[in-house]
């Protein structure tokens, strides 16, 4: 009998020791030390892949590391010590992007007494130009709880986005008003760049052009947001400083976009003295307000869903 509570009480001990070995075979540290830095990625696409591996559901493409979605903000971690952590996210970019599109040249030419468009039909070129930035910055500190593979932490942070763009139109054709109807040259329907909203047709006025105009330059109000949270996760370490975890917050968010503008050209007035003018239009202001649940966006990274984190 003695043997035997032996036996247990020494199985119970080897094994209450192996669970609480928190160290490799190799003597590697599983958990994050004071000075470790820590990255966090969106797991889902390296679950996916595994999942696929094994059951075949689907086609199996492998995980990229895709920062360039809004779940993918980079996501980095500091230890102070081994349950205080400062973090922060970070989100830069920056894009532009154009079209050409080529049309019938409509400068007149001078033929005897007479102003006429050549037969020829020579091209000239229309070009389109956007460009945009994003900003998102956030920082908070977190503590954390736990003796074993399963950490569990809690905390507080405060973030910051920012987005803004402009379009630029170039046109081949400058506008051009004559009461001689050969030498007028007015807005065409081949101005339009599609999907761009450059273009008005006759018979669709706004704020005073009443025909055809186009768009030489259209800015986006710039939109500033600003949001303060709290979150609670928890992450299981797989390997040593390597986990799996994911959290959820709960905060406060406010927005607010400015006015856009927006300058157009046209050929107006009465036909015994055409002209050609430009107007600018703005646009309204928005604003918004949130308390409640946060999902994925563009300053906290993949919240509400798993999370690979690498810790160095």
């Amino acid at each position: 009998m003695k043997k035997s509570i032996a036996l247990v009480a020494l199985a119970f001990g080897v094994t209450s020791a192996f669970a609480q070995d928190l160290t490799s075979k190799k003597g590697e540290p599983i958990l994050p030390e004071a000075g470790d830095w820590g990255l966090a990625i969106d797991a889902t696409p390296f679950l996916n892949y595994a999942g696929n591996m094994f059951g075949k559901t689907a086609n199996n493409t492998a995980p990229t590391w895709n920062f360039f979605t809004t779940a993918q903000t980079i996501t980095g971690r500091y230890f102070k010590d081994a349950s205080t952590v400062y973090r922060g996210s970070l989100r830069i970019g920056t894009g532009s992007s154009s079209e050409r599109k080529m049309v019938t040249d409509l400068t007149p030419v001078t033929a005897g007494s007479q102003t006429v468009f050549p037969t020829a039909m020579p091209m000239k070129e229309n070009v389109w130009k956007s460009s945009s930035s994003t900003i998102g910055l956030a920082a908070g500190i977190e503590m954390r709880k736990g003796k074993t593979r399963l950490q569990g932490y809690y905390g507080g942070e405060a973030g910051l986005y920012l987005n803004m763009g402009k379009e630029k139109f170039t046109y081949g054709n400058a506008l051009a008003a004559s009461t001689t109807p050969s030498a007028n040259v007015s807005v065409s329907a081949a101005d339009a760049f599609a999907g761009t909203g450059n273009y008005i047709a006759a018979g669709a006025p706004i704020q005073g052009i009443n025909g055809s105009a186009r768009a030489t330059e259209i800015k986006n109000g710039t939109t500033i947001s600003f949001g303060v949270r709290g979150f609670i996760g928890a992450e299981y370490f797989v390997l040593p400083k390597m986990s799996i975890g994911g959290e959820f917050g709960w905060g406060l968010g406010l927005s607010s976009t400015g006015k856009s503008k927006t300058t157009w050209e046209s050929v107006g007035g009465p036909a015994t003295a055409p002209t050609v003018g430009t107007t600018t239009i703005e646009g309204s202001k928005q604003g918004g307000f949130a308390l409640d649940t946060d999902g994925k966006n563009s300053v906290w990274g993949p919240t509400g869903s798993l999370r690979l984190n690498l810790y160095f």
